[in-house]
Formats: structure tokens, sequence, C-alpha cells
């Protein structure tokens, strides 16, 4: 196992607590060879969860198509769920990369960016539904010094995870895929 499947495992393994209706995401953030921060996709700490009928685009699937509908959403993504979880707890991300089952939204993206995380391994594809916002999008990815890399591995619950995500790949250039040594 290389160290990358290995931290994409635990990035997976953190998903398994996502309460989202729709996608189920799990991200890490490693730094030094460290994981210093974990995160899953759900609604605020001490909010009812999806599941209990706390986010109404969760509840209204037909009305709120994937991809639209972020701005009424009162779920927190995985990637900022680990960014504020360092936050909170004092921890710098500075330098560290990303590890997430989905690769990563406008905001996420955005977010992870802007606090300087050098590197981005993802497991499953994500284009914007909007095919103008594709290439801006594109642009925001190619500014990790480290590159967006797609991890090529299996993942025994795909179907769960990914219950509203498209079978097509993503219009996106194809991502570098990678080869690590083994641990």
């Amino acid at each position: 196992m290389t160290w990358n499947e290995y931290y994409m495992n635990i990035a997976i393994a953190v998903r398994e607590k996502a309460n989202c209706l729709g996608r189920k995401v799990g991200a890490i953030l490693v730094k030094e060879n460290r994981i210093i921060s974990t995160g899953y996709n759900g609604t605020p700490e001490g909010m009812l969860n999806c599941t209990e009928g706390g986010c109404v685009r969760c509840k209204n699937r037909e009305k709120y198509k994937n991809s639209i509908g972020y701005d009424v959403c009162i779920c927190v993504h995985a990637e900022q769920n680990a960014i504020l979880s360092a936050a909170r707890f004092g921890i710098s991300i500075e330098n560290s990369t990303a590890y997430t089952t989905m690769r990563p939204c406008f905001d996420c993206s955005k977010a992870l960016l802007q606090a300087k995380v050098k590197a981005l391994y993802y497991l499953h594809d994500w284009s914007h539904p909007v095919p103008e916002l594709q290439t801006q999008y594109a642009l925001i990815q190619k500014q990790f010094p480290g590159g967006v890399k797609k991890i090529n591995m299996t993942d025994p619950r795909s179907h769960w995870a990914n219950q509203t995500a498209s079978k097509k790949e993503s219009s996106l250039p194809p991502a570098i895929k990678i080869k690590s040594k083994k641990l």
C-alpha cells in the first residue's frame, strides 16, 4: 500500500460519519506525514442532521439538483470541516496536503487554496454542471503548487457515497495519475 492509498483509505473511513442524504465525503489534512485534521460533510455541530430533516436542500432533492443550491444548504463540506477543525484547535494547515474522497467544489477549492494547502488528492471526480464555469474551476485547481491528482484505487462503498454523482467523467483536463513508493 502506498502512502497516498493509506491516507485515502483513512479519508474513506472518515466519510462513514457523513450524514448528508446525497454525496458522502471524507477529507483529511496531512502535514509532515502526520494527519493533522479530518472532516466529513454534514450539518453544523448542535443542529439536526440531514437524516433527521435538518437540511432543506437534502429534504428537497428534486428541487435542488446536484451541485445546485449550496447557498441554501446548511451542511458543511468535508474539506471545510477539516479546515475549521484545525482552526478551532489552533493547528496550522499551511503547506499541508489534502486527501478527499470527492474532488472539492469551487468553495472548498478556494478555501484550501487560501489556507495555503499545497497539494490535493481525490478519489472521485466532480465537475460543475454549468459548462461555462468548468474552465474557471480548472483555473482555481491549477493554483495548487503540488497539483491536483486523482488516486486510482477501489472504493468498495462508491455507490453509497456517490448516490447523486454522475457516472460520466468530468470534462476537466485529466488528472495526473500518481505512482508512489510502497510503505
